[in-house]
């Protein structure tokens, strides 16, 4: 009730006027989970609340009538093109995540930049079934990252089309990506290996 006496009792997102205090809804813009809502300076942290109506409440959770609203993004660009960082600051708890190296890792138990030949039958068979249900819209999630080098225009913006994506390009120049491996020590045996991932992508690339 204090919030709403210093905050009045219009939605924080739309701005139409909430006519009764019992539909306004105080949402947590961190999701309380098992882990943090004991931790009070998000749980009860009233800088972290937002009033809001229910409209806006069922579109920010995609339920009720919203579930159709699914955003997917193809998030591509070279190796060490800081792909994974951009999703990983925008990622919301519950959003759909699908990236070749993860998935490598996932199956192999192996560290994600050591992708073993023998398990590609495998992995991409995985993508492609995750791939499916963006295009169909299966499941809950509410965001989808599909995240990978696409150096191929038409292939890159084929696939974009058939989700409904749009498409973000993580900008890095060749010698930066070389730059950034030689200064990977967990990359160090493997280092031709990821030059020559480097350089295919610099060769396939088309804008």
């Amino acid at each position: 009730m204090a919030l709403i006496l210093e905050r009045g009792s219009k939605c924080q997102r739309c701005g139409q006027a909430i006519l009764r205090a019992v539909d306004i809804i105080g949402h947590h813009k961190i999701e309380l989970t098992p882990e943090n809502v004991h931790d009070y300076n998000i749980s009860l942290n009233p800088d972290k609340v937002e009033l809001i109506c229910y409209d806006c409440h069922n579109k920010e959770h995609k339920r009720f009538g919203y579930q159709g609203n699914k955003e997917v993004f193809l998030v591509y660009g070279p190796p060490f093109a800081g792909m994974k960082e951009f999703v990983r600051q925008r990622l919301t708890r519950g959003d759909l995540v699908v990236d070749m190296d993860r998935l490598y890792e996932a199956v192999s138990g192996l560290p994600y930049y050591d992708k073993p030949d023998s398990l590609f039958g495998n992995v991409i068979g995985i993508h492609n079934l995750l791939i499916d249900n963006i295009r169909t819209r299966l499941g809950k999630w509410g965001t989808a990252w599909v995240v990978g080098g696409f150096a191929d225009k038409f292939k890159r913006e084929r696939l974009a089309d058939e989700m409904g994506a749009e498409l973000i390009y993580c900008e890095m120049s060749r010698e930066q990506c070389m730059a950034l491996l030689d200064a990977d020590e967990d990359r160090w045996y493997r280092k031709a290996e990821w030059q020559g991932y480097i350089d295919k992508w610099f060769t396939q690339y088309s804008k």
